[in-house]
């Protein structure tokens, strides 16, 4: 682990992590923390040739930006180092350079918050705790959950009842303690901060604990280590709270502090029209966000009042990035035609991002000469009623050939 400190978004005072402090003190909840290294030190730990040289190939290889001992005991379970794919036929259909789709549900428990929750419980037993809770739409408590169970901690998740039924069973076979809240996922936080408070258990909420989007950044270091150095020229990612989108830029930030890439990529923040305060904030130039209630289909990102707006904003502005609101049915499109051009099968709230690009293609805000990846944050097997939703349903047929023969609209032979 390098040296750090935290500084806050808002105010910019800085803390020493033996603190313990979350949010700033002047702030209140909304001064969320940036993580900041000794990035001298760490450019002698991690630079191009020793990453080269290293045969671990999960978030862990980036370890000398992580803000985790060393020797601290940590989950089994493999995240990390997760595949992307050049898709060449969406390239040519939409008129860029190059399209990269970085499949993130390949991690353990299929999302990217896999990355999140491997630092949470490290970070967990290294303090001695035994309990971890967290607030989540879905992809984070059960991340949390498995690896809770991983090395033996108690998990309480607090998760919005109209949370998908396939997600709570994940939780529930890894045998966390599960409470569906009724209420939307701004109430859920609300409750799950107030039970962390009172009983003092190690919290998960990647928006408040600013150790967990360190773990969600080693997913742009990836996508900069496998692209060999030559980052892409914009990111699209799907935003709810704002965790994902300010640790994409987080970790493009610290790799080009080391000096292992010359430039940050633009980050492109991809928001459901429904639920979109992060993006409204962007396009008018406001400063802070106005939280309001919120409606999408991709459950991941139905945030109508994001905790982490601030470094959200900040990871549109410093890159000179952008945001897009996408519909429903953009989503719904962009969820059936993602694995029909690349075999890789996204969530709704992941297929949000491949909306985005398309989307920003169609109305022509991007250029030939453009590579763009696209992360997809989570496995479309979360959420099998929306994929259904997307696609027309099979064919039913007689056990003969020729009703096959008719169905497939063939001549008998």
């Amino acid at each position: 682990m390098a040296d750090c400190l935290l500084r806050c978004a808002l105010c910019g005072r800085e803390f020493n992590p033996e603190s313990r402090v979350k949010t700033c003190p002047d702030c209140g909840i909304d001064g969320t923390m940036h993580v900041l290294y000794d990035y001298d030190e760490a450019k002698k730990r991690m630079g191009r040739k020793e990453l080269a040289a290293s045969f671990d190939f999960s978030l862990w290889r980036y370890s000398a930006l992580l803000p985790v001992k060393e020797g601290a005991r940590r989950p089994s379970l493999h995240v990390g180092w997760t595949p992307i794919y050049s898709v060449s036929g969406i390239a040519r259909e939409y008129g860029v350079r190059e399209v990269l789709v970085k499949d993130d549900g390949r991690n353990p428990t299929a999302s990217l918050k896999d990355r999140a929750s491997c630092i949470a419980v490290t970070l967990a037993l290294q303090e001695g705790q035994e309990t971890v809770a967290c607030a989540s739409t879905g992809n984070a408590a059960s991340s949390l959950a498995g690896f809770a169970a991983n090395v033996g901690l108690r998990s309480v998740i607090f998760v919005p009842e109209a949370a998908p039924a396939a997600k709570v069973t994940q939780l529930l076979v890894f045998g966390a303690n599960v409470f569906l809240v009724g209420g939307d996922y701004a109430a859920t936080v609300r409750l799950a901060i107030k039970a962390i408070e009172r009983w003092g258990w190690y919290d998960r909420n990647c928006a408040i604990n600013p150790f967990l989007v360190e773990g969600k950044k080693t997913c742009a270091m990836e996508i900069a280590e496998q692209c060999g150095w030559d980052v892409p020229d914009k990111v699209f990612v799907s935003v709810g709270d704002g965790c994902i989108i300010s640790s994409t830029y987080k970790g493009f930030y610290d790799l080009h502090r080391v000096g292992l890439i010359d430039r940050v990529p633009q980050v492109i923040g991809v928001q459901a029209e429904g639920a979109s305060p992060i993006h409204r904030a962007v396009q008018s130039g406001a400063r802070t966000v106005v939280f309001g209630p919120s409606r999408t289909v991709a459950d991941s990102i139905d945030v109508g009042a994001p905790h982490n707006w601030a470094k959200a904003l900040n990871a549109v502005r410093s890159s000179h990035g952008d945001t897009v609101a996408v519909s429903d049915g953009e989503i719904l499109a962009a969820l059936a035609e993602l694995p029909r051009r690349s075999g890789v099968f996204a969530e709704p709230a992941a297929a949000a991002a491949y909306a985005g690009f398309v989307k920003m293609a169609r109305e022509g805000r991007l250029q030939a000469s453009d590579r763009i990846a696209v992360i997809v944050s989570g496995n479309g097997l979360k959420d099998v009623v929306a994929a259904q939703e997307a696609v027309s349903p099979a064919r039913k047929i007689a056990p003969d050939m020729a009703a096959l023969e008719n169905a497939l609209g063939l001549e008998k032979a």
